[in-house]
């Protein structure tokens, strides 16, 4: 390792996940982060869904330590905020009304995925050598010289807080739900944890799903059938043309997805007298099972809550998974067991009003993201005599 100050630090972009070799990009990644990895960033470009015209331009983030390839971190040129979950409309509006241009933006983050994970995918030697000041710099320099106004990076795990963690620099908090497999074998073993008023209400849900003549049926990597496959994506497409949006993965993405992360894959598909009618894909990581995408055709009572829920928890408990992570938002899952936890978000912005004006904005919004995380911790359906242990 360099010694303190005597290294040179470039961070240069690349314009597709293909310019740097998969085994280069997954050594710094390992096996166990499906989202993470050479493929499924690959399969997004190849497919179209992560280009130019979709307003992600790849821009992934090659880290070289005195000219040594040493850390890469996926990342996008961004000219809307769409697919991101962490929401900053209200800062392009701003920017808007001022006349000035908020996009391109650059992106550290995993495309449509609200998922906490690492973020820079630093060698050992790169993570001691750098500091938050090195980083945030280093960010600063390249958002300029991309021809970007702000940076953004979404969904960190804790050890790239650390390195992210820099007295005045612009931090968001968030919550999300994820349910925890507290040593759990059986679904019964989980629901004995909640208060009696709960179990029987999603035994009651549950219930009502099987009278409805609904049953499920469970596919896995290479075993998942085309047909099925393609009978999801229609199912995916439906969720978002209801709301009168575009889908953001196309047929071509999941068939990619299949073909190089089969290992990760799961889809839980509902059916009623012989026909899908509705569907779910997870994909899991080294101890989570990760509820990405789901669709329907028809609405039917509570199988929204089934299929995306209690079939991921049934499924995580199988697997042996310690988490269940289902997606953003949330108090219709702190009520099935799902507990609050704090997702965070950090950003450059280059413009010194607006950031001054962002870093009012951000922690007044922290208040109110700690306060509705601990009225959500006392909303939670667990026995009293559990929710104290």
């Amino acid at each position: 390792m360099p010694e303190p100050g005597t290294a040179e630090l470039t961070i240069r972009p690349v314009q597709s996940i293909d310019d740097i070799h998969p085994q280069d990009w997954n050594g710094f990644v390992g096996r166990y982060n499906p989202f993470l990895q050479h493929e499924f960033l690959l399969a997004l470009e190849e497919s179209g869904c992560t280009t130019t015209a979709t307003g992600w331009q790849p821009a992934h983030l090659a880290f070289y330590l005195d000219n040594q390839l040493a850390g890469v971190a996926p990342a996008y040129l961004k000219t809307h905020s769409m697919g991101e979950y962490v929401f900053d409309w209200a800062w392009a509006d701003a920017y808007q009304r001022y006349g000035m241009d908020y996009y391109p933006k650059l992106l550290i983050a995993i495309p449509f995925t609200p998922c906490q994970g690492p973020r820079m995918l630093l060698s050992e030697g790169l993570r001691q050598w750098m500091t938050p000041e090195r980083l945030h710099d280093a960010l600063d320099a390249t958002t300029t010289r991309l021809g970007a106004h702000s940076w953004h990076l979404l969904f960190p795990d804790r050890q790239d807080q650390a390195l992210l963690d820099r007295s005045n620099q612009l931090h968001r908090i968030g919550c999300q739900f994820h349910w925890h497999n507290h040593g759990y074998n059986t679904f019964e073993d989980f629901l004995a944890r909640l208060t009696s008023r709960k179990r029987k209400s999603i035994r009651k849900e549950r219930r009502q799903v099987a009278d409805q003549g609904i049953s499920f049926r469970q596919f896995s990597g290479d075993d998942i059938p085309d047909n099925v496959l393609a009978a999801f994506h229609v199912f995916y497409q439906a969720t978002y043309l209801k709301r009168g949006q575009r889908p953001y993965l196309n047929k071509a993405f999941f068939r990619l997805l299949k073909d190089r992360q089969a290992e990760h894959l799961h889809l839980i598909m509902a059916v009623k007298e012989d026909e899908m009618i509705a569907g779910a894909l997870f994909l899991t990581g080294e101890d989570t099972l990760y509820g990405r995408y789901w669709g329907c055709l028809e609405e039917f009572d509570h199988l929204h809550f089934e299929t995306c829920y209690y079939q991921g928890i049934e499924l995580a408990i199988r697997l042996g998974l310690a988490r269940f992570d289902a997606g953003a938002q949330g108090e219709h899952k702190l009520v099935r067991g799902f507990e609050p936890v704090i997702t965070h978000s950090w950003h450059g912005v280059m413009h010194p009003g607006f950031r001054d004006a962002i870093e009012r904005f951000t922690s007044e919004e922290a208040e109110h993201v700690m306060a509705y995380t601990e009225d959500a911790l006392q909303a939670l359906p667990f026995r009293q005599t559990e929710q104290n242990q």
